[in-house]
């Protein structure tokens, strides 16, 4: 048989997953919204298929039987998982080898600063986040009535080529945001990639933190960024005074440091970017110099 790899959600995250175990897949197909995305996937060597989130195709169910692996990147909504309440059956008739989901480390809350690994208690805080946490939950149920080994990676704030601060700076964006205490994980989308390869290797159903060695402050990252590219950092601006939208407000909401030791010991996973003072220079080489 085959192995044929099908992929919820075709964005910034899961082509980087795509790209790196592409060899691995004698087929690979993955979903999008829009006709224009369906033309760029089939430029990319990827079958694509429309999914509007709530109902699948015939073509989407017949394509998802057949997947030996399948990856969801997603996000739930108040009606649940949108693959599990449309494509349930047809995964369960796939029995794929391997599910991967896309999650957030989000789903952990707010922890005044405090490490969090896998196994510390969630406690969502957004709204967006306890979704996330009762997706979760769905997909570890399916794997445990069907068998089906689902692997679950908590991301932290994705980052890479043409999506990273040097952008915000081009695009008049930067700020360095002051909110005393405040730490945010970071996670490089080649690191994505790249956990999820070695945990794919590895199909049993667990839990990962895909996130960096570093929490750091969003000012600190910002003022690291001005230096590489020899200005001067915006001004600091105190959080409570800052225009932010609301979504942008909620993630202050969350502090906390996460750790990624499952990961390494589990997986024997080495990041790449281990922080971003590894991956930063690395960006201004591809994404500023250029230019």
């Amino acid at each position: 048989m085959t192995d044929r790899l099908f992929v919820f959600g075709v964005g910034f995250s899961s082509r980087a997953i795509i790209e790196n175990i592409r060899d691995q897949f004698d087929w690979i197909g993955g979903t999008t919204r829009s006709e224009g995305k369906a033309a760029q996937l089939a430029e990319a060597n990827i079958s694509p298929i429309l999914f509007d989130g709530e109902t699948a195709s015939d073509e989407l169910l017949s394509a998802l039987e057949q997947a030996t692996h399948v990856l969801v990147s997603i996000a739930p909504n108040a009606s649940g998982d949108p693959v599990l309440n449309a494509c349930r059956s047809a995964l369960q008739t796939a029995k794929p080898k391997w599910l991967g989901y896309l999650s957030t480390v989000g789903v952990y809350g707010n922890h005044d600063g405090a490490w969090v690994d896998e196994d510390t208690v969630c406690k969502p805080v957004s709204e967006r986040s306890i979704q996330r946490v009762d997706a979760e939950n769905s997909w570890l149920a399916f794997a445990e009535e069907t068998g089906t080994p689902v692997q679950i990676f908590r991301l932290s704030g994705i980052y890479g080529p043409g999506r990273n601060t040097f952008q915000n700076f081009k695009k008049g964006r930067a700020r360095r945001l002051i909110k005393p205490g405040q730490v945010f994980n970071r996670i490089h989308v080649a690191d994505i990639a790249g956990a999820v390869k070695a945990a794919m290797a590895n199909p049993r159903t667990r839990i990962y933190n895909v996130t960096d060695d570093e929490p750091a402050s969003p000012q600190d990252v910002v003022t690291y960024a001005a230096e590489l590219l020899g200005i001067e950092p915006p001004p600091e601006v105190p959080f409570e005074t800052a225009d932010l939208s609301p979504m942008a407000r909620s993630f202050y909401g969350e502090n906390k440091r996460v750790s990624n030791a499952r990961v390494k010991s589990e997986l024997g996973y080495q990041f790449q970017y281990p922080s971003y003072r590894v991956a930063l220079p690395a960006l201004y080489q591809s994404d500023v110099k250029p230019g």
